[in-house]
């Protein structure tokens, strides 16, 4: 079940590599990254991968941060946004990494302040967005263009948009320092009920039946081809923990909360988390028939290279592994193998 489409090894690579000992897995202490922290808390992940490997986590603010290890080899595989994913992608000739599978849909939008009710009144603001280049930086972004503001990724604009880390956002919000923000769940929910905010866009309002990808799980081409049986244990672990958050909806608040709580040192209010999870859909589906509008969003953000995505998507192991269990398989919408 070798991943199409990854770098060239030598002949033999997955046959005479040593054997893996740990895997090390990258993911956010976001309610959008609630497969990884559910696969992690619940053990699901460790399950899967037996007792011969062992998993190592690591926890990132945003996309472009998590592509920098993953680009240094610091970890093998890692949940992430879209548009990171396709950046490494393009920046390095479909050679550094391929998306396996889907994890979340939805869970974005704008949150303003009071004073905010409409699109013009966004002018002269400042908007904080997780990091410059990730998925809701160009969302924002693009969305900004195609209603007539000028922005520029070194600040400035008709709209002033100041990447900052999601903590550090509402700490600002709160203190008046910027005026809203793109940003994934939870913290569109804690700026909401924390701070006060209201939804100007939710970006499920700006997709076809409000459909959109907000987290993939991407693997290291290199990694992927030397070790294809481990990048199977990995995505089975993956797809029991999407499983689990379908099956076990009552209780997956209480999980989700530990798991950030360990991760972060605090969890979530009640309020916050109930809100946070009716904005997600958890599926392994990666909603590939999205992916070229999101390279035009990224050209029209300035924060990605013009390039080519097919081969991004090596769904083939996911697939089978569906197929297996009596599923439905997912489509990488011509944009790699399925």
């Amino acid at each position: 079940m070798m991943l199409a489409g990854c770098a060239s090894a030598a002949p033999g690579a997955d046959a005479t590599s040593e054997p893996v000992d740990e895997v090390r897995l990258g993911y956010f202490a976001n309610v959008t990254h609630a497969p990884a922290l559910v696969g992690v808390e619940e053990g699901l992940f460790t399950d899967a991968l037996g007792e011969d490997i062992d998993l190592k986590t690591e926890i990132f603010n945003a996309g472009p941060a998590a592509i920098e290890a993953l680009s240094a080899g610091a970890i093998d595989a890692t949940y992430i946004g879209p548009n990171p994913s396709i950046n490494t992608f393009i920046q390095s000739g479909g050679q550094s990494a391929h998306i396996i599978a889907g994890a979340t849909s939805g869970g974005a939008a704008l949150v303003v302040r009071d004073g905010i009710d409409d699109v013009a009144d966004l002018e002269g603001t400042n908007i904080a967005s997780p990091q410059l280049g990730n998925t809701q930086d160009v969302a924002l972004r693009s969305w900004l263009a195609d209603e007539g503001f000028e922005t520029s990724t070194s600040g400035g604009g008709d709209v002033t948009i100041t990447p900052t880390e999601n903590a550090q956002t509402l700490t600002l919000f709160q203190q008046g320092e910027v005026d809203g923000a793109w940003l994934p769940e939870p913290w569109v929910s804690r700026l909401v009920v924390d701070a006060g905010a209201h939804v100007l866009v939710d970006e499920a309002d700006l997709w076809e039946d409000g459909a959109f990808p907000t987290t993939v799980l991407l693997v290291r081409a290199e990694f992927a081809e030397e070790h294809p049986d481990v990048v199977e244990k990995l995505l089975e672990g993956h797809i029991a923990s999407v499983a689990w958050l379908d099956e076990n909806a009552a209780e997956a608040p209480e999980v989700i909360n530990a798991a950030l709580t360990d991760a972060t040192g605090k969890g979530l209010s009640d309020e916050v988390l109930t809100r946070a999870l009716e904005n997600v859909t958890f599926t392994v589906d990666p909603h590939a028939e999205t992916f070229t509008t999101l390279v035009e969003n990224g050209l029209a953000a300035g924060t990605q290279k013009d390039g080519s995505i097919d081969g991004l998507f090596d769904l083939t192991a996911l697939n089978a592994l569906l197929e297996a269990d009596g599923q439905e398989p997912v489509s990488a919408g011509g944009l790699g193998d399925e």
